[in-house]
């Protein structure tokens, strides 16, 4: 009995150890795209004023940062949003972009994470709070990312192209794409 339990005991300390790596996340490779400046959708940006979420919102950017088009659903239910906005900052040797549109009070979209020539997808968690950053778990099913180039500085211009698919808890599917510009802080 004793030796039928430590062969059940050591099958599922195996399971779950097998779980967690399974939950390590891997990076994508950026494409680097220099013409991506002569984009029609990153000049159109330029003609248009930066959205204005809410009222009392701080605006970063007097032209607007990003068209981005998500179409979201669950079942026979599905939204569209086309809200967005861009901002990006060097932290260290990783630069963070985050396509986001919060109305200061829930906040969706994702951050990308850049890092030598990689990048990984984040989902904003809709539940967020005012000045509160947290993620929800999903899973992609493609990524694809396009810069202007493969190496930033803090005060450059990044100009991308994003396409991206995931399902995020709770089985729903995301999908996100569209342009953005903005300057690196």
């Amino acid at each position: 009995m004793r030796l039928l339990s430590l062969i059940f005991l050591s099958f599922i300390l195996m399971g779950c150890r097998g779980k967690k790596e399974k939950v390590i996340s891997h990076y994508e490779k950026v494409v680097v795209d220099e013409d991506l400046v002569h984009n029609d959708t990153i000049r159109l940006l330029s003609k248009f004023p930066e959205l204005r979420l809410f009222r009392k919102e701080k605006m970063e950017s007097k032209t607007r940062t990003a068209y981005i088009l998500q179409n979201s659903g669950l079942l026979n239910f599905t939204a569209s949003f086309d809200n967005y906005k861009c901002s990006a900052e060097k932290n260290g040797d990783t630069i963070n972009i985050s396509l986001n549109n919060y109305d200061g009070y829930i906040s969706n979209g994702i951050m990308i994470k850049v890092f030598d020539g990689t990048f990984r997808v984040h989902d904003y968690d809709p539940k967020t709070l005012k000045d509160e950053v947290k993620f929800i778990g999903a899973v992609p099913r493609y990524e694809i990312l396009h810069l202007n180039k493969s190496e930033f500085q803090k005060n450059d211009s990044i100009f991308g192209y994003v396409n991206y698919s995931c399902v995020v808890k709770g089985g729903v599917s995301k999908s996100m794409r569209g342009c953005f510009k903005t300057k690196i802080q």
